[in-house]
């Protein structure tokens, strides 16, 4: 085992003309939580395929924990667990069947496979529910049955897509403290996601990608810093004056400013606060009125912005973790 959970260099990957990943290098230490971000179809998941043995990978390489990706797939799969967009449990059957089926098709005896299903269900709050058909489960506890699903074989790198979409900010809460356990408890993590919070909460560092390319990488931190010290946010008194708002202040500043017209509110990085005082005169000698004005950190979404010109969003990339793509690993794993 090596220091680096991850270790890609030049990753390529094609559909037809398109190069959906192109030219990735990615290194994930051990026992970090590692952020991938981008716009819509910018390549994620289309590199958490490869990492995980989904895809084949078209040029460059890539290894866990040393053991090369290409040539040793059936090693790498010991070594990772995914948890995809989509849950790959089965609706038919209980949580506690679910687990102890892939328990078995990890090669454990049938009472093994059931003292792990009962430890996972306790691990993740859901023993009083163990005995429930899933189709009367929540979209919050099929995504910890999912997330527990994936731990069976106790493995020491986790690829996790996108794992909290679509659930409640109280459930999105508790699968964060989830995956803080798993890193005290010494699991790396490899986290693709949507959510700018989830990110800035979770990951240790990140990687913002985009047209399939790593456009930046570091600390929430360091990515906010290399779009300016700080952030001016104004809320315009009338949302028509949006256009004429953000020429003034491009002028003033050198920069363009970021739009969000259904709340009226424009926002531009700063490289010093007293700047801000600059773009106020000007919204005021072009008689724009201003409602509210906040100097603040800039955000990940301002980050976005600069690097890509585009926000994240939620749509789906070229390639999928969900049932199919979770499935294809299960037969790996029974071949293996």
């Amino acid at each position: 085992m090596t220091d680096l959970a991850v270790e890609a260099q030049g990753l390529v990957k094609k559909f037809g003309e398109l190069r959906a990943v192109d030219g990735i290098d990615l290194q994930v230490h051990a026992g970090e939580v590692y952020g991938v971000l981008g716009p819509n179809g910018a390549g994620k998941t289309t590199t958490l395929s490869m990492l995980a043995t989904l895809l084949r990978i078209d040029a460059g390489s890539a290894r866990i924990f040393g053991v090369d990706v290409h040539h040793e797939p059936h090693k790498v799969r010991q070594l990772i667990g995914l948890t995809g967009q989509y849950a790959s449990v089965d609706e038919k059957l209980t949580a506690r069947e679910n687990l102890v089926l892939f328990a078995r098709i990890h090669g454990q005896r049938k009472q093994q496979a059931r003292e792990t299903a009962a430890d996972l269900l306790e691990r993740f709050g859901l023993t009083d529910a163990g005995d429930r058909l899933l189709e009367k489960f929540s979209g919050g506890m099929r995504r910890r049955l999912d997330l527990a699903a994936s731990l069976i074989s106790s493995p020491p790198l986790i690829f996790l897509d996108e794992p909290t979409t679509g659930l409640d900010p109280r459930t999105r809460g508790q699968m964060w403290d989830t995956i803080r356990d798993l890193v005290r408890q010494g699991s790396t993590i490899l986290l693709t996601t949507q959510y700018l919070d989830e990110a800035d909460q979770l990951a240790d560092r990140i990687a913002v990608i985009d047209h399939g390319r790593k456009v930046a990488e570091g600390t929430s931190g360091e990515l906010k810093a290399s779009v300016g010290r700080s952030t001016l946010a104004v809320r315009l008194a009338d949302p028509a004056d949006m256009d004429a708002a953000a020429r003034a202040v491009a002028t003033v500043l050198g920069r363009p400013a970021s739009r969000t017209p259904e709340a009226a509110r424009l926002t531009v990085p700063l490289e010093r606060a007293d700047d801000a005082a600059e773009a106020l005169i000007a919204l005021r000698r072009s008689g724009i009125s201003v409602q509210e004005v906040k100097v603040e950190e800039p955000t990940l979404d301002e980050v976005f912005l600069a690097l890509t010109g585009s926000p994240a969003s939620d749509e789906p990339d070229h390639a999928s973790t969900g049932p199919a793509a979770s499935g294809q690993l299960d037969e790996m794993e029974i071949s293996r």
